[in-house]
């Protein structure tokens, strides 16, 4: 007998009337109008079942610290490093483990399952680094965390910083991440590139650095991080986080950059909601997106995420862990109208992102983890359209969490009734 049978549901691909049966937590059978006995079998009426959300980038040691020590007036990106400077010396580490915990249980109750953070290895005293290391023991039942050892003052500029960072990978840190647009000088920043990626390298670990987070179109460091790339034969094991200076780059240069990233298999993560806020700060009118060059990225074969990177926190005062509302800034701020592009956005914060995080087990296919969610849409434009009730979330074929159908009760006289807000299903 099966542990579960999900009956009756659509997958983000288009195949509808699938049956999906779980065993041990596992996947054991992905099928139309399978028949079977379960323990438990839920009918999904027809609804978008959907492998859990995943967050390529975010910042847990300063989630929900807004307002603390003061709020960031000019929302930028340097008042924002100022910010988290001042509030460093107040932190405690329950604080930060209380903070990055509820967060956790928001980011669940929205099937967002899988969290890549980056956490400051800056202070010698690694407090940060030892509260994340405590959190991801504590949610590793129902979150998979992974972190990044991020030297937030720069690797390079900050003193001990290389010392810092290697104890942090030392205690376990799963990552090697960087600033190189923070350092001194672009010569600094592109020393500091090379001595990461030679880290990572010589311990076996992925590379995760974020890279020219800024409007100046001579902020080149992805080009160096595609070279080391390619140079120390790390392919499909890095990622370049922001590449928001991509956005106000010369055409010719970008149309020789994208081929380079492509040929280094370096993957690349967008930040819709945070580049939209902090880029473009400076500028009077026009005002740039700041984003980076999301389709162009896709079309030539480079895996592109979307990460929710900051919610109320020096950076950020808004944000609740919805990566459905991420996807729907990167319609936007991205122009993928299209059908296509929708549904590229969709992958951007589940598919896509799980294969920069390198998830095992992922998916809805037979062999992977029983971990998926039901969303009141009926195909993934519909979910970022209405940023879809997440209706049931399910890991590893146990349930984790449950919402009602979001719905509104008329009171419009001769019409009374409810609707779901979903054209052909009329309240009745």
């Amino acid at each position: 007998m099966l542990d579960l049978l999900i009956v009756n549901a659509v997958l983000p691909d288009g195949r509808h009337d699938m049956s999906v049966a779980v065993q041990d937590g596992r996947i054991v059978e992905v099928s139309p109008g399978l028949k079977a006995e379960a323990r438990d079998t839920f009918d999904a009426q027809g609804l978008l079942l959907s492998p859990p959300f995943c967050d390529p980038h975010f910042h847990m040691d300063a989630t929900l610290s807004y307002g603390k020590p003061r709020v960031n007036q000019s929302g930028t990106l340097l008042e924002g490093i100022g910010l988290w400077g001042e509030l460093k010396p107040l932190l405690t580490e329950e604080a930060l483990v209380e903070r990055a915990l509820a967060y956790c249980d928001w980011a669940a109750a929205r099937g967002l399952l899988a969290i890549r953070s980056h956490v400051d290895t800056s202070d010698p005293s690694l407090l940060p680094v030892r509260a994340m290391l405590e959190v991801k023991k504590r949610v590793a039942e129902y979150i998979d965390l992974q972190l990044v050892a991020f030297p937030q003052d720069g690797v390079l500029r900050t003193k001990d910083g290389v010392d810092s960072l290697t104890r942090a990978l030392n205690l376990g840190v799963d990552v090697v991440g960087g600033i190189p647009h923070f350092e001194r000088t672009m010569a600094d920043g592109m020393a500091s590139v090379k001595l990461l990626c030679e880290l990572a390298a010589d311990r076996g670990l992925l590379v995760d650095m974020h890279c020219d987070e800024t409007d100046d179109p001579m902020s080149r460091h992805i080009e160096t991080l595609a070279y080391e790339s390619h140079r120390l034969g790390l392919q499909g094991r890095v990622n370049g986080s922001h590449l928001t200076s991509m956005h106000s780059m010369d055409n010719y240069y970008v149309s020789k950059l994208i081929p380079l990233i492509a040929e280094a298999g370096v993957s690349a993560v967008a930040n819709p909601l945070i580049n939209i806020t902090i880029q473009g700060r400076h500028d009077t009118y026009p005002k740039r997106r700041g984003m980076t060059r999301v389709p162009e990225l896709m079309a030539a074969g480079i895996n592109v995420a979307f990460g929710h990177d900051c919610v109320m926190d020096p950076w950020y005062s808004l944000g609740s862990g919805d990566m459905l509302e991420v996807a729907h800034m990167g319609v936007h701020v991205a122009q993928m109208t299209s059908q296509t592009g929708m549904r590229a956005c969709f992958d951007a914060v589940t598919a896509n992102a799980a294969r920069i995080m390198h998830l095992r087990n992922y998916g809805i296919e037979k062999g992977c983890d029983a971990s998926f969610l039901l969303l009141q849409a009926r195909d993934p434009i519909e979910a970022i359209r209405l940023r879809a009730a997440r209706l049931r979330v399910w890991r590893r074929g146990v349930l984790l969490a449950q919402s009602q159908p979001a719905t509104a009760t008329l009171e419009i006289e001769g019409r009374p009734g409810t609707t779901s807000f979903m054209p052909g299903r009329p309240g009745h």
